[in-house]
């Protein structure tokens, strides 16, 4: 008997991946698009194409689950909160089930990340999970007894728009966000918050993988850059396990393959955190840039 198809689909901000899998979790196939820049309805047939063209390929019809960025809220059915801002105000749920004559699932692309992990990933078998998603945005998932928590308004785990906790008086009031506030956990340590924490120092503009590597070199300004990093990353997840107290916390996007974050945090977060012990887990992602596809396919089950 063959199992059933589930296809889970990425709409990233630079492409849109599409992935069928069987119910083992096995990849059966896998097609990737850009991201048509701005336009909603490209966007729109881009995922369509997507879809229909694995189940051409597959010769079946499987369901369908869309990680994206920001939500689709509660009220109005509506796409909310996305830093992809063509999809903001659009009834995004609504016009693929019409293109595709089906029900779709919809999930923010941070709690697929972590409804991934929690499945089968670095967070298997952990009762509360936090995932996080730090790249060009901060976002995070909260999975509890193998269940994706949404809540009431669709932003459970949105820590990335809350202000960084315990911030120095050169932190106050902090760069402006695409939100509309200023000083939000995103703008500090997203990947492009770290080039700019740098740039403000130095007048030097790096990626972060290219501070990581003048650092490991002996380079004093970027390790400092770096140092300055891990202590906001450690006061804002010490916020998230004062509220959550996560057993594992897993993190994703490009900043999560700086090795040295898995070391450090822990031994940084201790004297934010409302403990006398801190027994909460910090684990890099096991399916990588993998897991934001995989949980969308798994908001169907598994």
């Amino acid at each position: 008997m063959t199992s059933p198809l589930r296809i889970g689909v990425d709409l990233g901000g630079t492409k849109i991946e599409a992935v069928a899998f069987d119910d083992n979790g096995a990849i059966l196939a896998r097609r990737r698009l850009p991201t048509p820049s701005g336009d909603y309805h490209d966007t729109l047939r881009t995922i369509v194409d997507l879809v229909t063209g694995i189940e051409a390929e597959l010769g079946t019809q499987g369901s369908v689950g869309i990680g994206t960025p920001g939500a689709v809220s509660r009220a109005s059915g509506l796409v909310k909160n996305s830093n992809s801002t063509c999809l903001n105000g659009k009834p995004l749920q609504q016009n693929l089930e019409q293109a595709l004559a089906r029900p779709v699932r919809i999930a923010n692309d941070a709690d697929c990340f972590a409804l991934s992990e929690a499945t089968d990933g670095a967070a298997a078998g952990a009762d509360v999970a936090f995932g996080v998603i730090i790249g060009t945005g901060v976002g995070g998932g909260i999975v509890a007894h193998g269940r994706l928590l949404a809540g009431p308004n669709a932003i459970a785990g949105e820590w990335g728009h809350n202000p960084l906790p315990w911030p120095q008086q050169h932190e106050w009031p902090g760069p402006s966000c695409y939100c509309g506030k200023a000083g939000c956990i995103e703008t500090l340590l997203s990947g492009p918050g770290m080039t700019r924490d740098h740039f403000a120092l130095t007048g030097d503009s790096l990626t972060p993988d290219a501070i990581a590597v003048r650092a490991a070199a002996g380079d004093e300004v970027c390790e400092a850059t770096l140092a300055r990093y891990e202590d906001r990353l450690a006061r804002a997840l010490a916020g998230v396990i004062n509220i959550l107290d996560p057993d594992v916390i897993v993190l994703g996007g490009g900043v999560s393959n700086l090795s040295r974050l898995y070391g450090n945090i822990p031994r940084l977060w201790g004297k934010y955190v409302f403990s006398d012990r801190v027994d909460t887990r910090l684990n890099p992602a096991q399916h990588g840039d993998s897991s934001g596809v995989r949980g969308a396919a798994w908001l169907w089950g598994r």
